[in-house]
């Protein structure tokens, strides 16, 4: 794995989400499933269970994929990257409006903007030539 840097990153952020699903549960208790507003994780995140869910399904894509192989570990982190990126410039339009419905805030759109740079310059960036077999 530490030959490839699609499947660390992958392995690493997808540990991270999961980790941030599980912890965003305890956050948003009495929070509706589809809710405009959400409990704050780490104080500034806002989440609602929704939120948290998608946390979880990412994660586990980002995980299972860097433990799989590079070939796997890149087209996952591209996709993902590429949801992000959308999700970081729709969601500052989101806010204060019904369509919302994952609670997201200010915060949240810089994360996803963040980690949306990371995965995408991963993503495209490095091992551009891998066979179809690859499973470094």
């Amino acid at each position: 794995m530490s030959s490839s840097p699609n499947r660390l990153v992958a392995t690493i952020f997808g540990a991270v989400y999961l980790l941030v699903g599980l912890l965003g549960f305890a956050v948003t208790g009495g929070v509706a499933f589809i809710a405009t507003q959400g409990g704050l994780l780490l104080g500034i995140f806002e989440v609602n269970p929704l939120h948290n869910i998608a946390h979880l399904l990412i994660g586990g894509a980002l995980l299972v994929a860097g433990l799989a192989n590079a070939r796997a570990a890149k087209g996952v982190n591209t996709t993902v990257g590429a949801v992000y990126l959308l999700l970081g410039l729709v969601g500052f339009f989101l806010v204060g409006t019904a369509a919302n419905i994952l609670a997201l805030n200010t915060a949240d759109h810089f994360l996803h903007l963040a980690s949306a740079v990371v995965l995408l310059g991963v993503g495209l960036g490095t091992e551009r030539s891998l066979p179809r077999t690859a499973a470094l």
